[in-house]
């Protein structure tokens, strides 16, 4: 004997078949995803397709990395594993996460290599000139207050056990890792998409950036734009095409104050405790990773037109430096730096190779606008750098 389903639950039995055939739309590329922290910006550009749940789950996972960078290594949180550590005894161990570890040992390899051009317990000098974030008066502070903060720090102020993961102060310094702590969190976010299987991205974090795959179908790279080292314009100057690497970069033309008709920068020399007088206006790095990248920005920014690109070229690093001179800038680069984006791309661009005089790039014409990061064609390149160079982290 044969038995019918009834009329009703066939169509049932239809319906479900139907739906479950169906797929979830996809987000089409690219897809941004953007935001504030570390009283900055952030965007992550994916370059496939996506449906939506993914597109949450993503970004849920790239908001719980950036929130525990912030939360580690903020000195504007008074709640941070920094804070904490900034307000602990003289002398006394502290246990710290591998996390903020890794970021003090990174500032401490920085510090040595660059002859302590860069120093992460600047910030009583950051703030002594109103650029931390202790409420002050923008207006160069009495020179006994100088030489007194002066006097209390040094990369040797703070001691680091790796092998205990611990830390302690060795004076009242406050650390501050505001030059790196931006370029980490960008290097953790790209780890944690490449772990959820995504290898086409950019991610940026107030104009530090790391670079994975391509940004299209077609297999072009991701376009990073160059800063005119102006305050009163955003146009790139140079365009470069760049993929699997870092990109960080240092300028001291918007973040100042004036006193006096003379120009006070953000970019504190921690070897003076004063702003940076030199003619080196913007420092682009290229590496492995954002934290050194970043860090190294910082640190050649510090040590002016001559003595960073000789420092790039002892330590292998790959530099583009942009330098007043006159109504224009000289553009230099480094031999590492001509290695990774090649002499024809120099040649294209108009930069002189490192072993050619360099050219004065007054009468250039910008190649194209970069007032927002590349969602269309062209990645930002300077939003200032930090710590003594700072932004808030």
């Amino acid at each position: 004997m044969t038995r019918r389903l009834p009329l009703f639950a066939l169509c049932a039995l239809l319906l479900m078949v139907s739906l479950s055939g169906c797929s979830e739309p996809l987000r089409e590329a690219p897809i941004t995803l953007k935001g504030q922290i570390f009283g900055t910006y952030y965007q992550v550009i994916l370059a496939k397709p996506m449906t939506r749940d993914q597109v949450a789950d993503i970004e849920a996972g790239i908001l719980d990395e950036l929130e525990a960078v912030d939360a580690s290594m903020s000195t504007y949180r008074e709640d941070s594993e920094l804070s904490n550590f900034n307000r602990s005894p003289l002398g006394e161990w502290q246990p710290l996460s591998p996390e903020l570890m890794q970021v003090l040992e990174i500032s401490r390899q920085v510090s040595k290599a660059s002859d302590g051009a860069f120093d992460i317990t600047v910030g009583g000098l950051v703030n002594l000139w109103s650029f931390g974030p202790e409420a002050r008066p923008e207006k160069v502070p009495p020179e006994d207050q100088l030489e007194e903060r002066l006097a209390q720090i040094g990369p040797d102020k703070v001691e680091l056990d790796i092998e205990a993961c611990r830390a302690r102060r060795l004076s009242d310094v406050y650390v501050d890792l505001s030059a790196v702590a931006k370029g980490y969190g960008v290097d953790q976010v790209g780890d944690y998409l490449e772990a959820q299987g995504v290898d086409n991205f950019l991610v940026d974090i107030g104009g530090e950036l790391v670079l994975s795959g391509h940004r299209d179908d077609s297999g072009d790279p991701w376009r990073v734009g160059v800063e005119v080292p102006d305050e009163h314009r955003q146009v790139a100057q140079y365009v470069l095409a760049l993929t699997d690497m870092s990109v960080a970069t240092s300028g001291d033309y918007r973040n100042y104050f004036e006193e006096d008709g003379k120009r006070y920068s953000h970019t504190i020399d921690p070897r003076t405790g004063r702003p940076v007088e030199h003619a080196l206006a913007s420092v682009t790095v290229l590496g492995d990773t954002t934290a050194d990248a970043d860090a190294w920005a910082t640190a050649l920014s510090v040590l002016g037109p001559q003595a960073s690109l000789e420092t790039a070229r002892r330590e292998g690093l790959a530099v583009l430096t942009l330098e007043r001179d006159g109504e224009g800038w000289i553009s230099r680069v480094s031999p590492a730096f001509a290695e990774r984006v090649g002499d024809a791309a120099l040649d294209k661009l108009g930069i002189p190779r490192p072993d050619q005089a360099p050219a004065q790039d007054a009468d250039q014409t910008p190649v194209e606008d970069s007032s927002q990061i590349s969602v269309e064609d062209s990645a930002q390149a300077p939003v200032e750098d930090s710590a003594q160079d700072n932004e808030e982290t």
